[in-house]
């Protein structure tokens, strides 16, 4: 149990049994009152429901039709999921929530939305039409135990952009993009023009950045020279509609259980696959940390909301000219918006989008708004600087308490033993070799050990130095190895500790990472009794 003392003036201490609990109870009474009076709801985001603080981290799949999605996921569980379908043509029409169940089948997007246990009740606003495209598959998979997964339709291009859906597809995806901890953005190689509702949608998750990786997928059926041209076209392509300095990760390879149509980059595959596995296993300890941070975004936009709405307000006539004026102030918003930045000390990052928020301003009736209540916003304001830089020390301890949580099951398993990506490579080579890997270059070491005139065996720190730098590596790198290879702690180095030496300069030459500790199989043979 973790609490605090509110300061003096207040009721009772905060008591929380974990971060899960405290994020609902800060939500309910601090922040949402202040969304409730300012219809921050119709505006930006719907209210936060307790499923949202409790669910298992999601990743959300986006991408045009056939760039691999659905199969990714199936790549990843390494099992079909009801509902799916595999195709060229544009064959995922539906938003499907691959959820752990312990009964595999189907939920229907109209009773998905009812239930309280999940974090789709506020999906209904979009309606009919889209609550018919939108299901969850329940299946007992091992992955699934730590995190869900969306699937999306294959956003459409050309002709196809002309027929409606129905539903504001960005907006769903918008939806969606605030309250998942990962999107991943799926591109073919074959296939890197952007359609308009791309880019739309793209643009829809503008705030979401920090939770965004991109995966140029299918990059098996292109030599080396084209995925270098498409590579460079992808980027270029992003960077006109991503507008940021920060440059999106990518991940390139093939994400499917078939043979590499061309392998010449199968190291670089197995080595892009490995941290984006690595990524997607971490989201469960960092969890918690995207739900605290996620809610600070929401409070400081709800603040900047309602300063906009009790600006309106106080800048409306009583009688006379309402209309009129409610038009020169939604003209006049981005003045405004450098107005309230400057008198509030407020970054311009945390205002709402111009345009958007024009358009909206429209249907509403400004002399029905709110004015400014201090009262709502020193609340949120006591939550940003006191109550959640005490809940980040709560997040700590469950972090440091709990047993670390990876994502399991499926491709995830499959990283281990001698198919792990860098296994048998590097400081792990000659791993399950019975011989000592570094036999194999021992005499041209020997020839230049005893150059060094060594003394009973053994040369001195001065006399390797003179010969370790000669690799030209870093002062801090060849202190490491001989720290490494110094296996008995003496500051000497005789034959094999030479040898040794020499075997670790070459692996990071070669480009490999040195190991923290010297592993057992790159233990002299006359050290390993010692040791023992």
């Amino acid at each position: 149990m973790f609490s605090w003392s509110n300061r003096e003036g207040k009721k009772d201490p905060e008591l929380f049994q974990n971060v899960s609990d405290g994020l609902k109870r800060l939500y309910r009474t601090k922040l949402f009152p202040l969304e409730a009076s300012y219809d921050f709801h119709d505006f930006h985001s719907p209210a936060l429901e307790d499923a949202d603080f409790d669910n298992k981290p999601m990743v959300l799949l986006v991408g045009q039709y056939s760039t691999g999605k659905t199969t990714f996921i199936r790549h990843l569980m390494e099992q079909d999921f009801p509902g799916m379908r595999i195709g060229p043509e544009p064959t995922t029409d539906s938003f499907i929530a691959v959820m752990h169940g312990e009964q595999e089948g189907v939920i229907p997007g109209n009773a998905l939305v009812v239930d309280p246990k999940k974090p789709f009740r506020k999906l209904n606003s979009f309606g009919n039409a889209f609550l018919n495209r939108f299901m969850c598959a329940q299946l007992n998979n091992p992955v699934l135990e730590s995190i869900s997964i969306i699937d999306t339709p294959g956003i459409l291009s050309g002709e196809k952009q002309r027929i409606s859906r129905g539903y504001d597809f960005a907006k769903v995806l918008e939806w969606f993009a605030e309250r998942v901890d990962r999107i991943i953005l799926l591109f073919d190689a074959h296939k890197l023009d952007i359609s308009d509702e791309f880019s739309e949608v793209i643009r829809a998750l503008k705030n979401h950045e920090d939770k965004m990786r991109v995966v140029l997928n299918k990059a098996d059926q292109i030599s080396t020279q084209q995925l270098m041209r498409v590579y460079g076209a992808l980027m270029w392509s992003l960077g006109k509609i991503i507008n940021t300095p920060e440059v999106v990760r990518v991940y390139i390879g093939s994400f499917w259980a078939q043979p590499l149509l061309i392998a010449e980059n199968r190291k670089l595959f197995e080595a892009e696959e490995q941290d984006l596995f690595k990524d997607i296993q971490s989201l469960p300890r960092n969890a918690a940390l995207r739900k605290l941070n996620d809610l600070i975004k929401r409070a400081r936009l709800a603040k900047v909301h309602a300063y906009i709405i009790g600006y309106l307000k106080k800048e409306m006539p009583s009688v006379f000219g309402k209309e009129s004026k409610k038009k020169e102030l939604i003209t006049n918003l981005g003045a405004i918006y450098e107005k309230i930045q400057k008198e509030h000390n407020i970054s311009p990052g945390d205002f709402p989008n111009l345009k958007k928020m024009q358009d909206l301003l429209t249907v509403y009736n400004f002399a029905k708004f709110p004015a400014l209540k201090p009262k709502l916003l020193e609340s949120v304001e006591d939550m940003l600087g006191n109550d959640i830089a005490k809940l980040m020390t709560l997040v700590r301890k469950e972090e440091a308490s709990m047993p670390s949580q990876f994502v399991k099951g499926g491709a995830f398993d499959g990283t281990n033993g001698p198919f792990g990506h860098g296994y048998g490579e590097g400081a792990g080579e000659g791993i399950d070799e019975l011989e000592w890997i570094v036999i194999r270059d021992k005499p041209s070491y020997d020839e230049i050990f005893y150059t060094l005139s060594p003394i009973d065996g053994k040369i001195s720190g001065a006399a390797a130095k003179k010969e370790m730098v000669k690799s030209k590596l870093p002062n801090t790198v060849l202190g490491k190895i001989w720290t490494l290879a110094d296996v008995d702690k003496d500051g000497f180095l005789d034959d094999d500790e030479f040898a040794l030496a020499n075997h670790l300069i070459k692996v990071k030459l070669e480009g490999h990472e040195l190991p923290s500790k010297l592993p057992a199989h790159l233990v002299p043979p006359s050290k390993r009794q010692e040791l023992n």
